[in-house]
Parts: structure tokens; sequence; C-alpha cells
């Protein structure tokens, strides 16, 4: 198997630095629009077989060293009676707000409300037959949390920080609740064959240190934690918060064995303040891929050079692949990261 995408998560040594990359399933792919006029993204979710068939996708065209299972961070939500919805940004038909609504909330098993994740997961490592990792992943507890009391996207996701601010004893609770939600979803994905996790934290850095460490941090340990019984120690987790550079130091402690990184955030300054502690993932603008081939071969060997000789470093975008994105575009990511003039035999 091409195992340097694992190597590189335990910062051992390797041949070169891995790529893949985020949303590397995704509407800049020809293929992909197709499937989608074929099917709505939750049907795509929901259907093994076709979350696989986006999943492979990418790795049809391009030689990344490692697959995403095709999903959502929200999905786990389902099982605690949330109705989800997506047009196209995701929408929950009933936001939580208040510590009633927080107690009432009773979690079904995930292996019997949406089983459909574990099962893609085992599906795919069966179709890439050991070729590269399989990289499950999930919402970190407070990302989850932002977007229940809101019920979709927002710029700063007032309601959740106002929670935080009127009744923090119900944020508590309500996080303990997803923390236990987020532990079951990864580890049915790691029981189905996920060989590395990625635990997508993509509003925590709307939170100040303080509020992070009280909040948001001590779910994540807790998360990392439950994935740590003596059969999944070999199982890699990623975390990722963008836009954080400011819980950098933090975001270290967590447990995580890779920390991913947004783009600005220069990696050499990254692993001087994590002390190579952990391996760090990123971290290409995924804007830059927007410019001609050759600007995009310059932009990513810069990325190469702050991150340096030491091991550890797995090359990926600062953030998901933007749908614009032309493919000679990756296709000139892929052959700047396997240049052999960086790679000596």
């Amino acid at each position: 198997m091409n195992d340097r995408f694992l190597r590189a998560c335990r910062r051992q040594t390797v041949d070169r630095t891995p790529l893949w990359i985020m949303r590397q399933a995704g509407r800049y792919l020809p293929e992909y629009r197709e499937l989608r006029a074929r099917a709505d993204f939750l049907t795509l979710c929901r259907t093994p077989e076709l979350a696989v068939e986006a999943s492979l996708q990418p790795l049809r065209r391009f030689p990344l060293d490692a697959a995403i299972i095709f999903s959502d961070i929200l999905l786990p939500l389902e099982a605690l009676g949330c109705e989800l919805a997506f047009d196209p940004g995701p929408r929950i038909a009933k936001p939580i707000r208040c510590s009633a609504e927080i107690e009432a909330l009773s979690a079904r098993p995930l292996a019997e409300v949406a089983p459909y994740v574990a099962d893609a997961v085992a599906l795919l490592r069966r179709e890439l037959s050991g070729c590269v990792p399989v990289i499950g992943f999930a919402g970190a507890p407070f990302t989850l949390a932002a977007y229940l009391t809101e019920g979709h996207g927002h710029d700063g996701f007032p309601a959740v920080r106002a929670l935080r601010a009127a009744d923090p004893a119900a944020l508590d609770s309500l996080l303990e609740k997803l923390t236990a939600l987020v532990i079951e979803h990864l580890n049915l994905q790691i029981a189905a064959g996920a060989e590395a996790v990625q635990i997508f934290d993509s509003w925590a850095g709307i939170l100040s240190p303080a509020d992070y460490s009280s909040f948001a941090l001590p779910a994540v340990r807790r998360v990392i934690r439950g994935l740590r019984s003596p059969r999944r120690d070999h199982v890699p987790v990623i975390y990722f918060a963008p836009a954080a550079d400011h819980l950098l130091e933090l975001a270290s402690s967590t447990g995580a064995d890779v920390i991913g990184l947004c783009w600005r955030t220069r990696l050499d300054f990254a692993r001087r303040r994590t002390g190579g502690r952990v391996a760090l993932q990123g971290n290409l603008d995924p804007a830059a891929l927007l410019a001609p081939p050759e600007r995009v071969r310059e932009r990513a060997l810069a990325v190469l050079d702050a991150a340096g000789q030491e091991p550890g470093h797995i090359m990926n975008l600062g953030h998901g692949i933007l749908p614009g994105t032309p493919l000679a575009s990756v296709e000139a990511l892929v052959a700047a990261v396997a240049e052999p003039e960086r790679w000596p035999v």
C-alpha cells in the first residue's frame, strides 16, 4: 500500500510529501457534476455506492495519497432527531437554543439511524484494495453546536455565542451530548476500516482563547481520548480549525497527531510554535489553484519550502477546493509535490 500519508501523520520519514485535497470529491470535477445531476446531495451521502463513486472520482484522475469518504459533518445530528436539508447550504429545521430543548435531546444509535457512512467506508476500503488509506471524518462538538443552535451557516454564529454568554451550563450539556455522538460516529468509521480520521472544527476560530479553552478544547480532547482504545492506537487523528491562528498552541494540545492549517498561518512559524510535537497538514490557499499552472507550481513549492525537511508534513489546501478550480491546476499541484529533483532516490 502507498502508506506515505500514514507515515507522515506519525512524523516518520517518507519518500516525498504526501498529498490529498480537502473536498477532493466535488464540483470542480465534471464527473461529479454528472453524478449530482442524477442525485441530490443527501441522496449521495445516504447511498453507500454513490458516496463511494464520488470518493473514487478524484483518485481516478490524480495520483493522490489518500481517499476521504464522501459525507457531511452534520449527518450524525439525525440521531438526535434533527431534520436536515441542503439548499444548497445546510439547514436544520428546528434549531436548539435553550436548556429545556437541550435536555430533551436523546440520541438513538448511529448504527441504526445513519449506518450508511460506515457502510460507505467499508465499501471504499474494499474498492481501493489497499492502494491508498481511507480517511473518515466528523465535525467537532463545538462546530456541530454552532450549526445546531443557529440552524444554518451564519457569519460569527451569534446563537451559540449567545448561549455561551447566557447559559454556559446549557452549552456544556449540549457539548457533552455532541461529544458522545462524535465519538460514536468516528468509532463506527474506524471499525469499518478508516485508517485515519479528521475532526473539522470549522467554527472554533470565532472563539477567544479563553472560551476555546473552556468549551471547544475540552470537548475535542474527550473525543480523541474516546478513540484511544488499544486496538485504535494506530489510527492517526487530524484536527483542523481554520482561521484560528490565535488558537494554534491550544489546538496542538488536543491530543491529535496532526494539526491542519489554513493559509493564514505560515508552516514554518507553526512548526516552531508547536515545538515539533505534531505533524502539520496544509496549507496552500485554495484560490491559488485559480492561477495558471506555472504560478500554481510556484505557490505549491513555497508551501513545501516553508514546511522544511523535518518529518511530519502532509500537503493539502488550507480549506476545501473551490468549485471553479481548473483541472490543469490540480495537475500542476500534483506534479509540483512529486518533482523528482526535490526527492532524490
